[in-house]
Parts: structure tokens; sequence; C-alpha cells
């Protein structure tokens, strides 16, 4: 697999092609980077956009993670000194992921976004954009709640964190499409380059399919979860042997979030997935691609709930050293 090929491999979007080709040519040293508001426990989320930083490492790029400490005040996660101690903690779960630790800077937003010039840069932007466009940007990140005037500020302080982190490629869910076209259009006002992106696909709600996981509301899955806890959540999972499904009867769209884990965790990370089955019911089944997995689903070879299981077992392989660290904490 060439760089490009690796540096966008399941991604669901890149901004632009052509920059993203450019980057691809000479990666070797190249910053990419992803900012995370310091939840204290990393969850699906985090290990796909984390699934893809490991990929650019692969591919040669240095990887800045921002802990976002000053976001996460500004969204109400807590004080200072309770957001900084979950920053710690998330800093070893990332490691434990699997990050490259010689690849890989993290730093606390806190370190610059309260110096002098980044506060007049952000003034500036202030000035550059309609409270309502600012709004919109942080929507689907904020959720359903009357924005604040902190909130409003967010997004702008994501526009100018990839111009003080000094990075060439801002990574991001596709909730943040709306922050970075934000970034791309703002930026040049304080004579600073629009950034390169991209963008990962979000999961969908693990018991319905309908919309995206969320570790708010319902089912969602993270290194704080025992093996018997991810087996339960897996199994609850909405699986039907497609991954094409139906709408639902009020016309939702639908996805299979098994088969969406599987594409976007466990392949990316493994060579070969196997899934194990007695003997009477045809024996083992190996895969070493996604694409053969989803075939047997689709015509019936592979039954969900065997592909439940075998999800199950990769994601405690995948989960068990940040899940150590976890351990290692609480004594």
């Amino acid at each position: 697999m060439d760089a490009y090929d690796l540096i966008t491999r399941n991604v669901s979007e890149v901004v632009t092609e052509e920059e993203v080709r450019a980057l691809a040519e000479s990666p070797d040293g190249k910053r990419a980077y992803v900012g995370y508001e310091p939840s204290g426990v990393l969850h699906i989320g985090h290990m796909l956009t984390a699934n893809k930083l490991i990929e650019l490492q692969e591919a040669g790029f240095d990887v800045v993670v921002l802990l976002a400490d000053v976001h996460a005040y500004l969204n109400g996660k807590g004080t200072f000194e309770e957001i900084r101690e979950t920053a710690t903690r998330m800093q070893e779960q990332f490691v434990a992921y699997g990050l490259e630790e010689s690849q890989t800077e993290f730093v606390l937003g806190s370190q610059f976004q309260l110096d002098e010039e980044y506060v007049l840069d952000l003034h500036a932007l202030e000035l550059e954009t309609s409270l309502s466009r600012a709004s919109r940007a942080m929507a689907e990140i904020a959720g359903d709640g009357a924005a604040t005037v902190a909130q409003a500020v967010y997004p702008l302080m994501q526009a100018l964190d990839i111009v003080y982190l000094d990075v060439d490629l801002a990574i991001g869910g596709m909730e943040q499409r709306k922050v970075h076209m934000l970034a791309r259009d703002t930026l040049p006002s304080i004579e600073a380059d629009s950034p390169t992106c991209l963008h990962t696909p979000l999961i969908a709600d693990l018991t319905t399919g309908v919309g995206k996981m969320s570790s708010s509301e319902g089912l969602s899955i993270s290194m704080e979860d025992s093996e018997s806890e991810v087996e339960e959540k897996v199994n609850k999972a909405y699986c039907p042997p497609t991954a094409d499904p139906d709408p639902t009867d009020e016309g939702e769209e639908r996805e299979n979030p098994v088969l969406q884990i599987f594409e976007y965790h466990v392949f990316p990370r493994f060579g070969e997935v196997v899934v194990e089955r007695p003997e009477q019911y045809g024996g083992d089944l190996a895969y070493e691609t996604y694409g053969a997995l989803e075939a047997d689903l689709e015509s019936g070879e592979l039954h969900p709930a065997d592909a439940k299981g075998a999800l199950a077992t990769y994601l405690n392989d995948l989960i068990e050293p940040g899940r150590e660290k976890i351990r290692q904490r609480r004594g």
C-alpha cells in the first residue's frame, strides 16, 4: 500500500485530494493533528481516529494530540484541575492503544491558548466570523442544548489551534467537518494557510444502526468496559445479515454497526481475522480482508451471532492494554 492509500484508507473525505496527494509524496516528518476534550476514558470514537493516527505514523507522519483542556472548560466539563487529571489518564491510554511514543507529541491547550498572541489572533478571527456561522460549526459537537457564547468561540479556537500547533494535516470525525471548513475560510484572514483536512467515518448507534454512536446516550464501548461487558454490549448490537439494512419504519437510514467496527477498528489492526465456530457448524472461518467477511455475512456463510462473537474477542484484544492502565491507576 503506497503512502496516499495508507493515509486515505477508511476515510470519508479528504479536503482537498490534491493537497493530500502532495503530502503523500513526502510524508516523513509531516505533522498530523487531532484534538480531544479530556474525558478520562477512551471510547470507540477516540479509537477510530486513533487507528488513523497509527496508520499516519506508519506512513511517516509525526502526530500531535491536543488534549484540549481549555475547550473542555469552555464546554462545562469541570475545573482545570479535574480536566488536566483526566488528560493525563487519556495520554496513557492512547499510548497503550498503540500510538508510537517517539512519533507522538501530547499538548495541553492551556500551554499556548492563554498566551497574548493567541488571544489577539482569536479576536481577529471573531471579527471575521458571524455568530450564526460559529454556532453552526459547533452545533454537531455541542448537542441539542442552547449554545453559549463560549461554545461559539470554541470552533474558532479549533481553527487557530491548527496554526499554533504548526501542523500539515488536521484529522477529525465527520462531525468536525463544519469546524474545518470554517478554518479553511477564516484562517487566510490572519495570513495563515487553509488547513488540509481528513475526516473519518462515524459509527452508527450500536443497538439501532441509526445516527451515530454516543458515549453519553445509548450503548458505547470504552476502555473502562470489562471483557464480559464488551461481550454483552456486542451481543446486543444491531447486526442484520447485510451491510445495507433497510430504513426504519420512520424512514431513517440505518447502518450495520458490527460490520462498521470490523471495517474501521479490527481489520486495520489485525492482519487476519478468525471467526471461531464448532466443526459441526462448518469450523473456523479466516478472513484477510473486510470485504471477504462482509460477503460471507451477505451470503449466509457467516451468521451474525458468530460475527458478534469474533468482534467481541478482537475488541477486547484492542482494549486490554488501556484497560490495564485504568486498573493500575485505580490500584
